[in-house]
């Protein structure tokens, strides 16, 4: 049915005159035969190539997900195997030179950009997948730039998330009614967690971390908070704050001595909002007073997410209020410290099985060998934690959200009314479209911001738009999915009403859905 052209352009795909000159300057490597400009310039004889044009990206043979065109007249062209459509002029048609391979999968001036190159292969999966499952990342790298799709992983990550998700159905997932009406943690679960190697995720292993990716931590995020959200904050906090302050900030001596307890066996609690520094995290009044080789806090913070259970404290003071915010410093308080006192859980909405508590210092004494970090730079350690920490709370909401929706679809589908199934009425497919087109948004945000960070790029203002929108997703989808489920999504004995309760701090902590609006807009005004 298709036959092999002994010319470079079968006889029906032959370009007209008044491209041929595009063809010519593609021969010399300027433009492609489309009229794309080329991506480099490199070796002539390794056959394969790639344009950038018209969106169509081809590179070396086309495969599956490669072909510029599904079907058609084939080119026998050296190095490079393409289809066009025959009987489509409007088509321009294209060919591959033998010398043209690798020039075009370099980056060159015209395009103003680097590109990475991407000569190794990546599987792709023998079936079709959901929207929520991602495949396994064989070698897709060079240079140490990834040149997947976002929701491709690695081997490591696909076990990781594997793990998790068994662990979150079989460990987790019968105890989530039970902690939310007690509003109290499994003891069990936060063991199992330490047992998972979940609370260390991307810590160093000499430290007792499991040395994963930070990906995988957003990963283990999602899966867990999409069966309990309160479990899924407990990992967040400990792996995108604690754990990194330390990391980044602590002496070899404050590594060795809390951050292998950190990665086994103690939570750790970040001790920031007081009753008028919310939002303005920097307005905080606890004070902390030098006398001798120690010093001594004063305050209290409130909304301090895992205070019951937790075993350390990073607490931010302010050692000299008239340098303002450059006087705040990060100290580290045990939890049987004298005069720390820890107030009863506050009585929330949603995540009730995490303990958010009131904290009170009285005349603490803290030596001064437990300031993390430098005197005076507390505010920058809050800023950096919170920005990496976004990422982690834009994948417990993506979580939450898919959650709620992967437990309503089903439901949907079995709901027989006026002789159908619910959702074989148009105008329920199409707010299920549109949600699962959100959802879909929202895990590519998320991912893209865990990706730029872990590349060492700029990230703060990818960080803030997955936060900020997964935060509004969330409370959209679970929203929906209790009205389409009716009076029984509206009952406790369905989890749908609870997802809908954990969704809402999405858009409170860690910064407000305003002050994430705020922070890409202040990065939208300097980028132009």
């Amino acid at each position: 049915m298709f036959g092999v052209s002994p010319t470079p352009f079968p006889p029906r795909c032959r370009p007209k005159s008044r491209v041929s000159r595009r063809s010519a300057k593609a021969e010399r490597g300027v433009l492609s035969p489309l009229g794309c400009r080329r991506l480099g310039g490199g070796a002539n004889e390794a056959g394969g190539g790639a344009y950038w044009g018209r969106g169509l990206l081809g590179a070396g043979r086309c495969g599956r997900g490669q072909a510029p065109f599904a079907s058609g007249c084939r080119l026998a062209t050296p190095g490079l195997a393409g289809a066009i459509p025959s009987g489509r002029r409007r088509l321009r048609a294209w060919a591959a030179m033998p010398g043209a391979a690798l020039r075009l999968l370099r980056g060159r001036a015209p395009l103003r950009r680097n590109f990475p190159t991407c000569l190794s292969s990546w599987k792709t999966p023998p079936r079709v997948l959901y929207s929520s499952q991602s495949e396994a990342l064989l070698s897709i790298t060079n240079d140490g730039l990834p040149c997947a799709p976002l929701q491709t992983f690695t081997d490591e990550e696909e076990m990781i998330r594997s793990a998790v998700k068994k662990f979150a159905q079989e460990q987790v997932a019968p105890l989530v009614s039970t902690m939310d009406e007690n509003s109290k943690m499994e003891p069990s679960l936060i063991q199992g967690l330490f047992q998972q190697g979940l609370m260390a995720i991307d810590l160093e292993t000499k430290y007792g971390g499991t040395g994963a990716s930070f990906f995988s931590s957003v990963l283990v995020i999602e899966e867990l908070a999409k069966v309990d959200a309160s479990v899924a904050l407990i990992c967040d906090i400990q792996n995108t704050v604690i754990n990194e302050l330390f990391r980044k900030h602590g002496t070899e001596e404050q590594k060795a001595t809390y951050l292998t307890k950190l990665a086994t066996e103690k939570i750790g609690s970040f001790c920031l909002s007081e009753a008028g520094a919310g939002s303005d995290p920097f307005a905080l009044k606890t004070r902390a007073d030098k006398k001798g080789n120690y010093y001594v806090i004063n305050g209290s913070k409130m909304w301090i997410t895992s205070a019951e259970y937790a075993d350390l404290f990073l607490v931010m003071a302010n050692v000299d209020p008239t340098m303002g915010y450059k006087g705040i410093t990060c100290f580290i308080v045990d939890r049987n410290t004298e005069g720390l006192h820890i107030g009863k859980a506050e009585n929330k909405m949603g995540i009730r099985a995490s303990s958010t508590c009131p904290l009170t210092f009285e005349n603490v004494k803290v030596p001064e060998t437990n300031i993390l970090g430098h005197v005076g730079h507390g505010y920058k350690y809050a800023i950096g934690s919170l920005n990496k920490g976004r990422i982690g709370i834009a994948a417990q909401m993506l979580g939450v959200a898919q959650g709620c929706f992967d437990y309503t679809i089903p439901y949907l589908k079995e709901r027989i009314q006026f002789g159908k199934r619910i959702f074989d009425f148009q105008g329920l497919q199409h707010q299920v479209s549109q949600v699962a087109t959100q959802l879909e948004a929202t895990r590519l945000l998320t991912y893209n911001a865990a990706r730029l960070l872990e590349a060492g790029r700029p990230f703060i203002k990818e960080a803030s738009m997955a936060k900020y929108y997964a935060s509004e997703v969330a409370g959209l989808t679970t929203s929906k999915c209790i009205e389409w489920m009716g009076g029984v999504g509206y009952t406790k004995d369905y989890p749908v009403e609870k997802y809908f309760r954990d969704a809402k701090i999405g858009t409170i902590y860690e910064g407000t859905s305003n002050i994430q609006l705020n922070t890409i807009a202040k990065h939208i005004n300097a980028e132009y």
